[in-house]
């Protein structure tokens, strides 16, 4: 009986703290709805038809700001987000549940980490974000079909990365909140048709392929800076 009391604390104590931490979640949206991979078809501002295959980013260096413009300090980790994967949507963080003015987070991976040799769990390159060890990590990933691609199988693919001078493709997303109760759930959308436009207009004709950091990568990583949204906080 002793043992089963026990037990039964545990788990009380498990699902107690999962209760009190803060999470981050991130919905992947193509405009205004949910985005469905393989099947459905969405047009870019410029009027180009895409499908979607692939759609992930890296997020670390998240941080909180409380109601008084304190900013409350989260252990840096890196989580890497995959549409395909609903499993990586939610980000707890190790913060008791409280009113908040603002979440900010970084698009993509440090130089430190880009120089640091072979690592593990999000960062592991067996994952496919990771182009060469001189190169360093892919920040975001977006690959799909659309009819206006020259490519073979009218393909496109996006792999934006770079961290050196001049080629630095990590953004900082900053996202107010202000909220008048204790939050406990922040979602946000990554809406995938903003690599397209916002800050430059890209041409899936003119521009199908990016594997490389450079001008082109600079150009996608301003644009879906733009793409996250506050949905909802709870």
């Amino acid at each position: 009986m002793k043992q089963l009391y026990m037990l039964m604390l545990g788990m009380l104590v498990v699902i107690g703290s999962f209760a009190q931490k803060i999470h981050l979640k991130f919905i992947p949206l193509a405009g205004n709805t949910s985005l469905v991979l393989n099947d459905s078809i969405y047009q870019t501002k410029a009027g180009e038809p895409i499908t979607v295959r692939k759609f992930l980013f890296y997020v670390s260096h998240i941080h909180v700001k409380d109601v008084h413009g304190k900013t409350i300090p989260v252990k840096n980790n890196y989580y890497l987000f995959s549409a395909s994967d609903t499993a990586t949507w939610n980000i707890p963080l190790p913060i008791q549940p409280q009113m908040l003015s603002a979440v900010s987070f970084t698009i993509g991976v440090d130089s430190i980490k880009n120089v640091s040799g072979i690592q593990t769990g999000a960062l592991d390159p067996m994952l496919g974000m990771f182009w060469t060890w001189n190169t360093g990590y892919i920040f975001a990933k977006l690959e799909g079909n659309s009819t206006a691609s020259p490519l073979p199988q009218q393909t496109f693919s996006y792999h934006v990365g770079g961290y050196k001078h001049n080629e630095n493709a990590s953004r900082t997303i900053h996202i107010p909140i202000n909220s008048s109760h204790k939050v406990s759930t922040i979602t946000i959308g990554a809406n995938v048709l903003s690599w397209f436009n916002g800050v430059n207009d890209l041409s899936i004709k003119a521009h199908p392929l990016c594997h490389s950091p450079g001008k082109l990568a600079m150009q996608i990583a301003d644009n879906y800076s733009n793409m996250f949204q506050l949905l909802k906080v709870q």
